[in-house]
């Protein structure tokens, strides 16, 4: 097993939508039951997770300056994530979510994201807001829904590798936010290919491979990215590097709201490997770190709400260095 830096862990910097999820289901009767709100967004929960498991944290991006965007602002501090980069857009809205669970605790979406402010941040945005740190850049597929966010998105990737952040890219594939509900899949192909670490839920591997999906995992390897990571629900997880593939289990839980848990499974891994301090090679410490990520996307699904079902340290008893 690798040792840890002589660090107290490199800041992840999580770029993308912050919104609020409005979080119901439907009554036996099949109507509508009353939806909570609870804060929410992929890179915003990966910061939240993160941070609450004790690493540095600091989310870049842009909610309105309405009362949805004071209240992921405020939730965002709350937890422990930097807010410095976090821009506030004085007429664009903040981007909200619907979200309806059903007996299993599987979600479906519905969007109200036009003109929103997440989707209205810009190049110079970026450059003005950028963190001084930034050892770990994450961001996924739904900025990447137009080719104008898309352009800003690159814009951000290219910002990261320049001040030497190695880039976590998670497909995280929402169809509803595309036009006509269709994903660009040569987009986010290529912001795959741009990463260093790639996590993919199942479906979305083959929605990416159009085919066999080795051979797309070996392309993506090929192409520069070390390590992808393949999870599908409570199935163990994979992990594919130039030179290791299997497969790590995840715990047995009950699922309440799945949410945020390929979020928080992002959060564990990058905060494992932010105390890490390097990606790892040996097959012993990738399955380690694996293993402590697949333990917080177990802990997050016991959990309702996206924010608040991320695990702290405590809640995880399978940390993989001593």
């Amino acid at each position: 097993m690798a040792a840890l830096a002589d660090t107290d862990g490199k800041a992840v910097v999580c770029y993308g939508e912050c919104l609020i999820d409005f979080l119901g289901g439907r009554n036996a009767d099949g109507s509508l039951a009353p939806f909570t709100p609870y804060p929410g967004g992929a890179p915003a929960n990966v910061a939240v997770a993160v941070a609450r498991l004790g690493g540095r944290a600091a989310f870049l991006g842009q909610v309105g300056t309405d009362m949805f965007g004071d209240f992921l602002a405020d939730a965002l501090a709350r937890y422990g994530v930097d807010t410095s980069p976090l821009a506030r857009h004085a007429a664009a809205p903040t981007s909200l979510a619907f979200v309806s669970l059903d007996a299993s605790g599987e979600r479906s979406f519905s969007f109200r994201r036009d003109g929103s402010a997440d989707l209205a941040i810009t190049a110079s945005d970026i450059d003005r807001l950028w963190p001084a740190q930034s050892a770990f850049f994450h961001h996924c597929s739904n900025m990447l829904t137009d080719v104008a966010i898309a352009d800003v998105s690159a814009h951000a990737v290219a910002r990261a590798k320049a001040a030497g952040a190695l880039v976590s890219f998670d497909a995280n594939l929402r169809p509803a936010l595309w036009l006509d509900g269709k994903v660009d899949r040569a987009c986010v192909d290529t912001f795959a290919r741009s990463a260093d670490i790639v996590k993919l839920a199942r479906e979305e591997l083959e929605f990416l491979a159009e085919g066999s999906a080795d051979a797309y995992l070996d392309s993506l390897l090929s192409s520069g990215v070390s390590l992808v990571f393949i999870t599908d629900g409570a199935a163990p997880a994979r992990v594919k590097s130039r030179t290791h593939d299997f497969e790590v289990p995840c715990p047995e839980v009950a699922a309440v709201d799945t949410t945020g848990a390929g979020d928080a499974f992002c959060g564990g891994l990058l905060y494992a490997l932010s105390r890490l301090g390097h990606l790892p090679e040996d097959r012993e410490t990738l399955q380690g770190i694996t293993t402590f990520a697949a333990a917080c996307g177990a802990h997050a699904v016991t959990r309702q709400g996206a924010f608040p079902a991320m695990p702290c340290f405590t809640n995880v008893a399978a940390w993989p260095f001593d």
